[in-house]
């Protein structure tokens, strides 16, 4: 399936988190959206691997993303070695996505950074017919997509771009919700409390979203980076 927007990122919930909002509303709008998670997320202290698996599903579900994959990385201890980078070039040539979002440039978990490293040293390879890879037995032809972004995630970064996602944020909330393991767990639980099981980090989150949207006058929105500086065709679109 050639999907029009690819998210690409880490852990399972770094896509919902960092850009839940918008995968949301490029689906309303009809365009062709998918997850792609570079691991399990089997080191978080909380939850297991299998029922991040299955959050994930549910986030998806929540989303309505017409494709979820898990390329099952190792977690915490990945490299940004030719391995590695063929993994990610066969799924960027699978679905061949018109833009890619990938994690934070650089950030509190080491995870973030690289995998942001990693997936763009593979949209680059993507890009050369002479990297060989296959997909079912199949000869893939070379790809690379026309535009990539990375969220901003615990670390500010001042973005790039802003996009509005005032109509969709209950939706991105509900899909990071859905990882109940991870987001506003019980005091008295029985796994330990973490950084963002604490309900305080929702409300960061919404916060952030607020902030964001401010600078465009609206109320909710996400902000992303880019590598290259961006250009428009009609200036009159811009908020």
């Amino acid at each position: 399936m050639k999907l029009d927007l690819m998210v690409m990122t880490v852990h399972p919930d770094d896509a919902e988190l960092g850009a839940g909002g918008t995968i949301a509303k490029y689906v309303a709008e009809g365009k062709k959206v998918g997850v792609v998670d570079l691991t399990q997320g089997e080191l978080g202290t909380r939850g297991t691997a299998e029922t991040r698996k299955n959050e994930a599903a549910r986030a998806a579900d929540i989303l309505g993303v017409h494709v979820r994959e898990n390329l099952g990385l190792r977690d915490g201890f990945f490299a940004n070695n030719e391995e590695n980078q063929l993994v990610v070039v066969r799924a960027i040539r699978k679905y061949q996505p018109e833009i890619v979002i990938t994690n934070a440039l650089d950030d509190r978990h080491p995870d973030h950074g690289r995998a942001s490293k990693l997936v763009n040293d593979a949209l680059f390879l993507s890009g050369l017919r002479r990297v060989e890879t296959m997909d079912e037995g199949r000869s893939q032809e070379a790809f690379r997509p026309r535009l990539q972004l990375q969220v901003i995630q615990d670390k500010y970064i001042q973005p790039n771009i802003i996009l509005d996602i005032t109509d969709f944020w209950e939706k991105k909330e509900q899909s990071i919700l859905a990882y109940t393991t991870q987001f506003n767990a019980a005091l008295d639980d029985d796994e330990p409390q973490t950084y963002i099981s604490n309900p305080d980090f929702m409300e960061s989150t919404r916060g952030r979203a607020a902030e964001l949207g401010r600078n465009i006058q609206v109320k909710y929105a996400e902000g992303f980076t880019a590598r290259k500086l961006l250009g428009v065709q009609d200036i009159f679109q811009l908020l």
